[in-house]
């Protein structure tokens, strides 16, 4: 590999893949991801209704979000798995059928749990379907472009949180929240067109010698395939886990601000469609941080790592900010942090994703963020209902986005024990051995060519 801090864009990976249908799939990675974490974000225009129709605390009503965000992120192995065994394709197209029908059995619900199982589990699961298969394709597709690609299929979050705060919390006052749901169960099943758009690769024919199709696996084999799939290989490797830490830890604050900051403007003294324009207004400027992001980050002037780690800060910090901005009850300084905030967070979460390949190997890029989103998603479980129940324990939401702040500065913290933190230089990944099925991977042909390449 090239001395040079250029890893994205070095010489060695020109040949490698850098678009043509890659940039179909950026769009389809734009629509998806809009229709899973734009929705996610958005889900606190549902907060404040169900709070008042089931008379329930907001921690109560913070695990409905949390299930959700859990289940995405605990499921994604599954996808993963799924797709390195059989087809991307399908996997995505089922994820987008499976949300539609969590939030539409939603709109019938009764009771608490019923939102737990349906906007919870079952959307949660056709999210972990969707998500890692959609970012690992379109990785598949570039090289010296691959950090830019994701920034652009990202910006979608920033741009539909823009525009479904206010059309959620129009679609709740002339339908109510039944309704509501039942469109958006309808909105999401536009995902699966999406999913369609994913051509699938035909594996290489295995040697004859090594095809028995009488013979029945034992157990052992099985077993090896499953961690195969799922590359469970890297729970052993040190460099990994302190960044699955890293991560969890950024996800335990993270998704604070979008459950919980339509209710603490609303509790500010803020009318409901002003609350509303704070997450849009941070959601305009996570379009451009997602965009300016990726762009300044293939120019390869900096490694990734020191790049996630400065915006993650920035973050943790601006997210403190937004109850002490409110406390004076200005709004021009509370959708002022808003949109730093905004910036910052959507700079990161490109980032967070394009750096899994330098940690694992190219190869392992599908396992690997299947696996970092299953380590997280008890992180993202354990957020909301913290931030809820500080809410109900001192009656305001100011100790909640400290809390939620500071875990950011401490995964920022995590980060720079990773081994080589403080190096200017990218040392190369480790890589695996080869499957024993080579079929068995087809979605990732193209990332193990432009690796070879680089390698050589």
């Amino acid at each position: 590999m090239s001395s040079k801090p250029k890893p994205e864009s070095g010489a060695g990976e020109a040949e490698g893949p850098d678009g043509g249908w890659g940039w179909v799939l950026v769009a389809a990675l734009f629509l998806s991801t809009s229709l899973v974490f734009g929705v996610m974000r958005s889900l606190g225009i549902f907060f404040v209704e169900f709070v008042q129709y089931f008379e329930e605390s907001a921690q109560a009503i913070s695990w409905i979000s949390s299930t959700g965000l859990a289940a995405q992120q605990f499921f994604s192995p599954l996808g993963a798995a799924l797709c390195n065994a059989y087809n991307a394709r399908v996997v995505v197209m089922a994820g987008g059928f499976l949300t539609a029908l969590g939030f539409i059995l939603a709109s019938q619900a009764t009771c608490l749990v019923h939102l737990y199982l349906t906007m919870g589990l079952i959307s949660g699961l056709g999210w972990g379907l969707v998500f890692t298969p959609m970012v690992a394709t379109v990785m598949a597709n570039f090289t010296r472009r691959r950090t830019l690609a994701l920034g652009l299929g990202f910006s979608s979050i920033g741009l539909s949180s823009f525009a479904f705060n206010p059309l959620f919390q129009l679609l709740v006052e002339t339908y109510a929240w039944r309704g509501a749901l039942l469109i958006l169960g309808g909105l999401s099943l536009n995902i699966v067109p999406c999913g369609a758009l994913i051509r699938p690769q035909r594996p290489p024919k295995a040697p004859a010698k090594l095809v028995d199709s009488q013979r029945r696996p034992s157990c052992a084999e099985v077993l090896q395939r499953v961690s195969s799939y799922l590359e469970l290989s890297l729970l052993c490797e040190r460099p990994y886990l302190t960044y699955t830490l890293a991560i969890s830890l950024f996800n335990v604050g993270y998704f604070v601000p979008y459950f919980h900051l339509v209710a603490h403007s609303r509790l500010a003294g803020f009318s409901e469609y002003h609350a509303a324009f704070v997450m849009s207004a941070a959601g305009a400027t996570d379009i451009l941080g997602r965009i300016a992001s990726g762009w300044f980050s293939d120019l390869g002037h900096f490694r990734l790592i020191h790049l996630l780690s400065a915006w993650t800060a920035l973050a943790g910090t601006f997210i403190m900010l937004l109850p002490v901005s409110s406390l004076t009850g200005s709004y021009a300084a509370l959708v002022a942090i808003s949109l730093l905030y905004g910036f910052c967070s959507g700079a990161l979460t490109s980032l967070a994703f394009a750096v899994v390949p330098k940690i694992v190997g190219v190869e392992r890029t599908m396992g690997g963020l299947g696996l970092l989103q299953l380590i997280e998603s008890g992180a993202g479980l354990l957020g909301g209902p913290l931030s809820g129940l500080l809410k109900d324990i001192t009656g305001n939401y100011v100790a909640s986005f400290i809390v939620a702040g500071s875990f950011l500065i401490l995964g920022t913290l995590t980060m720079g024990t990773l081994p080589h933190f403080f190096s200017c230089t990218d040392l190369p990944p480790p890589r695996r051995r080869p499957p024993a099925d080579p079929s068995a991977r087809p979605e990732l042909q193209q990332m193990d060519t432009g690796t070879a390449r680089q390698v050589k």
